[in-house]
């Protein structure tokens, strides 16, 4: 991709999908890096369209820019070039929707919206906390980022939901560094989410139902359905000015499941990121 030129025609206020195939610091397999041309074949087949539920035809939407995926180097050269490109792309005005990838790419994206905005706000979607000290060895892990995140103090606040594997370490993490968490055993209807500032959201896809996303590296039972997960990206109520979707794997998909519950994720939060103020 040729970030640089295409800078030069990017509008301020637009919505940039930014494809991210990295999977370095996955653990038990990998294959995430595969992910963002797989969202991309769903998110424009013929099978579906680009209007979202409340009929915002995407594909009509100037301001909503496919840049394509990141050649990236490998090992630390990869996570500082991640945060360049997105520091690069919010320097323009732009907001970035990132199309991972594993979990770990969460840190450098994140670093660079630190810089940018004040007091951010980080809803994590996600099966697991992600907040290891370290995992096997990895400090950078993809079942780090978000300790990394609050050790380094790039948000404000961060809420957890979904969460349903936090071990008793995981648990004194959140403790330790003011972490909210909303685990499945709490999650209900009546929920209602609410944040004062700018968001960024972090969508690990393994915190839907196996049911509903089997391609995924760490399957858990016990997750939100697809409509629970629409219905909180429609309701929420603050200016979203980032996000990521993360950890899908191709190689466990079934029939395209999972690509194309990703892309219908893309959709409803690129229209959120779209109209945010």
């Amino acid at each position: 991709m040729d970030i640089e030129g295409s800078l030069d025609s990017l509008e301020r206020g637009s919505v940039v999908l930014l494809g991210i195939p990295f999977d370095e610091h996955s653990s038990f397999i990998s294959g995430a890096a595969l992910a963002p041309p797989r969202i991309r074949e769903a998110l424009y087949s013929d099978e579906t369209n680009l209007s979202t539920e409340s009929g915002d035809d995407l594909s009509r939407q100037p301001r909503l820019r496919d840049l394509g995926d990141l050649r990236l180097e490998r090992g630390a050269a990869a996570l500082a070039q991640i945060e360049h490109t997105v520091a690069a792309l919010l320097e323009r005005g732009a907001r970035v929707l990132s199309l991972g990838g594993d979990h770990a790419l969460t840190l450098p994206v994140v670093r660079a919206y630190a810089r940018r905005y004040e007091l951010l706000n980080i809803l994590h979607l996600d099966a697991h906390p992600d907040l290891y000290d370290e995992f096997e060895g990895d400090r950078y892990s993809h079942a780090c980022p978000f300790a990394r995140i609050m050790e380094e103090g790039l948000a404000s606040r961060l809420l957890q939901v979904g969460i349903r594997t936090m071990n008793p370490h995981q648990q004194a993490q959140a403790r330790r560094l003011g972490v909210e968490v909303v685990d499945m055993r709490q999650w209900g209807p009546g929920i209602r989410l609410r944040f004062e500032g700018p968001l960024y959201i972090s969508l690990d896809l393994d915190v839907l139902d196996p049911a509903f996303a089997p391609g995924v590296s760490h399957h858990e039972p016990g997750g939100l359905s697809t409509r629970e997960l629409i219905r909180l990206i429609q309701g929420l109520e603050t200016a979203l000015v980032g996000a990521d979707i993360v950890e899908f794997n191709p190689e466990r998909d079934v029939v395209g499941v999972t690509a194309m519950v990703a892309a219908k994720m893309v959709k409803e939060l690129a229209a959120n990121m779209l109209h945010s103020g």
